[in-house]
């Protein structure tokens, strides 16, 4: 069992709801949700005072064997550092799939679209591909949380990724094809790929603010 399952396990044979729980920790009622879901997890002290408020020893609360075969603050580092590896995998992969669709876009346009298919690969692209990538990936990421304050420069990453799709692509081509200078970026596009972002955002805390109520009740 993680330990995730087991904080959540102890609460309930303690009777208590989460918010009755953040109250008795000093913490949010998100923060015990994160800890029950393993996004986050708690330090030494909450989990000291867990074993206080719902009245179960650190023995049981951090592992099921009747005893430890090694010291309890070892055992916590440990399942806490999963927790951590778990979450950074998941935000690698999250960046990492957003950066891949970005290069797809681009190499598209240059290696398999013709000239009469421009128009085709823009729709598609530029205002389809991308803008729901944008969507899914910010809605990932208020929902779970990455980041903290931090996660809203996602939407002003996202939205200047989303105005060098054209830049590299009909820009960079119609330089080359007519001999001109460099073109300076649309900064317009990059409001278009913010909004999307943000909307995204505040769908995922949104979802997960419901989920976090349904569970107190």
């Amino acid at each position: 069992m993680e330990i995730g399952a087991k904080i959540k396990n102890a609460r309930l044979e303690a009777k208590l709801t989460q918010e009755q729980a953040a109250d008795a920790l000093c913490v949010s009622r998100q923060t015990i949700s994160n800890w029950e879901n393993e996004k986050t997890y708690p330090d030494i002290v909450s989990v000291i005072k867990m074993s206080d408020i719902y009245n179960i020893s650190l023995d049981r609360l951090l592992k099921e064997e009747n005893s430890m075969s090694k010291n309890y603050i070892d055992y916590l580092e440990e399942s806490t550092n999963t927790v951590k590896s778990k979450t950074k995998l998941s935000k690698l992969i999250l960046i990492v799939s957003y950066l891949v669709i970005w290069a797809v876009s681009i190499a598209a346009f240059w290696f398999f679209t013709a000239e009469s298919d421009a128009m085709a690969y823009g729709l598609i692209f530029i205002w389809i591909v991308n803008p729901v990538a944008i969507f899914i990936l910010s809605f990932i990421v208020g929902k779970n949380d990455y980041w903290g304050r931090l996660k809203w420069l996602c939407s002003i990453i996202f939205g200047i990724l989303f105005s060098l799709v054209p830049y590299t692509t009909y820009d960079m081509a119609n330089m080359i094809a007519f001999d001109k200078p460099i073109p300076i970026p649309e900064f317009s596009m990059i409001p278009v790929g913010v909004i999307i972002s943000v909307l995204g955002l505040l769908l995922g805390i949104a979802v997960e603010h419901i989920k976090v109520k349904k569970e107190t009740k």
